[in-house]
């Protein structure tokens, strides 16, 4: 969810919030990797952790509530960006208010997000585009290992290719190196088709029993051939979920190389696919970006690796206790002492233009207490 606040608006001002800069086996032509075997269930009181899963020190134990369980209390996950995409820091807990249902919430913790991350790069690899765009795609390859440079000791980072299924390149790891040797390997693509939304799902579902902060970094096209599941079906269960999607969008820089070939192909092609992607980052608490040019990549990427380290997040207990399975909207906004938009001020004491990114709401558990 974005909340944008205008330079006109005449409320408190905040000062203090000073803007601070802040090679392997390779797959045919026409095969597909074989699915893998999911990993073997864990004891029903333990969820399945890959062996070199790092679980995150500060992180609550599996059995503690959290909204996805049972409402008990809702975790949200806040980024404040400026109009240049740069992070807001030291905003204080009284500045933001959360609104569910337009009922306004107690917020009951309240930090600057530090615990480690668990994160799934979720890579389109197919041959509807990757075969004649190999140039582009060593470039793309190049900044997502410049992405990987960013992450803590302690992320733990998986691997995922998709055309006509998800294929598990490396799992969940700290081990950088060998996220970067599974995404070596991506140079033949196999199948044109590309499902995205069977991808996601799949996605999902692995992550939903990994503790701590978690997110997926999409990066495709948004181009959706042959999926099983329809994209209502996908945004259902991704408002099920408290795992914000991050996109990086080829389909831009993929449509700039066709028109260069000389291909007559309509922007209208790929409009229906970005505004899709679009809706899956913003209503899960996630950004998207789409660069032109394949240059603007590797500055991408380290948005991303900015906007994912830099957030705050805030813990509520819903007014709402009824357990009715019902989507509840959750709206995240910076006020000040009176109720107006807050005013954010840059180094030189200038109003400065301001971003809230939260995730749209939740859906309330299902049953009696």
């Amino acid at each position: 969810m974005a909340c944008v606040a205008g330079m006109g608006l005449a409320v408190a001002s905040l000062a203090p919030f000073l803007m601070e800069a802040q090679e392997g086996p390779q797959s045919k032509s026409g095969d597909s990797v074989a699915k893998p075997k999911k990993p073997a269930e864990a004891p029903a009181d333990q969820p399945a952790i890959p062996s070199e899963y790092k679980r995150p020190k500060d992180v609550p134990p599996p059995d503690s509530p959290t909204f996805e369980a049972n409402a008990t209390t809702v975790n949200v996950d806040v980024a404040v960006m400026d109009d240049h995409n740069r992070f807001i820091p030291k905003i204080p807990q009284g500045a933001f208010r959360v609104v569910e249902d337009g009922v306004p919430q107690q917020i009951t913790r309240f930090g600057q997000s530090e615990a480690p991350m668990t994160i799934c790069m979720l890579i389109e690899f197919s041959g509807r585009f990757q075969a004649f765009w190999s140039w582009g795609w060593e470039e793309t390859l190049q900044a997502s290992y410049g992405f990987l440079s960013t992450l803590k000791e302690d992320d733990n980072v998986a691997i995922v290719a998709y055309d006509l299924r998800p294929t598990i390149l490396s799992d969940f790891s700290p081990d950088k190196r060998r996220a970067e040797e599974a995404m070596s390997r991506l140079r033949i693509p196999g199948f044109s088709e590309s499902n995205v939304y069977d991808a996601l799902l799949d996605t999902v579902d692995r992550l939903k029993d990994q503790p701590g902060k978690k997110a997926i970094l999409l990066i495709a096209t948004g181009r959706d051939t042959f999926s099983k599941h329809t994209y209502d079906q996908t945004m259902k269960a991704l408002h099920q979920t408290d795992v914000p999607i991050f996109v990086v969008g080829l389909s831009q820089v993929i449509m700039l190389t066709q028109e260069m070939r000389g291909r007559n192909r309509s922007e209208i092609d790929f409009l229906q696919d970005e505004n899709q992607m679009k809706t899956f980052a913003h209503e899960t608490g996630g950004n998207a970006w789409f660069p032109r040019f394949t240059g603007e990549i590797p500055g991408v990427f380290q948005e991303v690796a900015a906007f994912l380290r830099n957030q705050y997040s805030l813990t509520y207990s819903p007014t709402n206790r009824v357990r009715d399975g019902k989507f509840r909207k959750v709206k995240v906004e910076l006020v000040a002492p009176d109720g107006s938009p807050l005013t954010v001020l840059d180094q030189k004491g200038k109003k400065q233009k301001y971003v809230v990114y939260a995730r749209e709401g939740y859906v309330a558990p299902k049953g009696v207490d």
